[in-house]
């Protein structure tokens, strides 16, 4: 009978989403980051600032120079937001 619930269960579980509210990521978390999931995170954030900002190309050297910019900002202030350190680096 276990099996059958457990089985029952399984597909349930294998499309299980999670959500992470990316305006709510500290610095410190940022930092505590894989380096492969932070450079996730840094274009992820760059798109959605640009989005809302109403830009529709990708300057490169914009997004390393504010990447950089973000990572300093975070290093002296790693209890604030991310994104607060976004605003900032982009004077936006």
């Amino acid at each position: 009978m276990f099996v059958a619930i457990a089985g029952a269960s399984l597909p349930s579980i294998a499309q299980a989403q999670i959500m992470i509210d990316m305006s709510r990521i500290t610095c410190s978390e940022y930092f505590a980051l894989p380096p492969n999931q932070a450079r996730m995170l840094a274009a992820w954030m760059s798109g959605w600032f640009n989005q809302k900002m109403g830009y529709v190309w990708v300057d490169l050297d914009a997004y390393a120079r504010n990447v950089a910019n973000v990572r300093l900002w975070c290093e002296t202030y790693p209890d604030q937001l991310v994104m607060n350190g976004l605003q900032r680096a982009t004077g936006k």
